[in-house]
């Protein structure tokens, strides 16, 4: 049984453009991260894919819901594809966490989810697909962190250093109990 699955990061948003940790602030698309959907859905909508998945918040959900319009498909959301849930932080840009933390900000308890935390909510979901979608092509629209958490769990041969682009697809097969990526952290459709 083979399983295919395309891990998407939302299209760009004003907050991407300011450098503002979104986490779980329900932040929408701009303009052009809906461009960058649309150009998404021109490139993804001859594939062949049986479902779509999105994490709730609206960035992910409209990019998935523009893929989605050009397929003639439904998307549906798990909460567990959320962002990480990135505390007091959230809303702020480099300098303003310097300016109010400190330096060493990053060593505060300032309620950010635990990297433990997200690559669970991560596998979770990639399990349930596993269980529920073998022999299915999966699209999962997400987020930087928690895709890069888990994506370096699934594939470690990988080098997934390289910050994942907005609106970029990753695609995975898992067949007889292991990943081989066929696609990383590609945007030939915005190039």
């Amino acid at each position: 049984m083979m399983t295919r699955i395309g891990f998407v990061r939302h299209g760009i948003t004003d907050w991407n453009l300011e450098n503002r940790i979104q986490g779980q602030t329900d932040i929408p698309l701009n303009d052009t991260g809906r461009k960058q959907a649309h150009a998404l859905a021109n490139r993804l909508k001859g594939e062949e894919w049986d479902v779509l998945y999105a994490s709730d918040l609206i960035r992910a959900r409209e990019t998935a819901e523009i893929v989605a319009a050009a397929m003639g498909v439904s998307v549906r959301t798990d909460p567990r594809l959320r962002e990480m849930n990135c505390g007091a932080v959230e809303g702020t840009t480099q300098e303003e966490r310097i300016a109010r933390w400190g330096e060493n900000w990053k060593s505060l308890p300032l309620n950010i989810e635990s990297k433990e935390s997200i690559v669970d909510r991560g596998l979770s979901f990639t399990s349930y697909l596993l269980a529920n979608y073998q022999d299915s092509s999966v699209l999962v629209f997400s987020h930087g962190a928690l895709l890069r958490l888990t994506l370096k769990q699934l594939i470690p041969q990988v080098d997934t250093r390289e910050r994942l682009r907005n609106s970029a697809i990753t695609t995975l097969v898992h067949f007889a109990g292991s990943w081989d990526c066929e696609l990383y952290n590609c945007t030939k459709h915005i190039s």
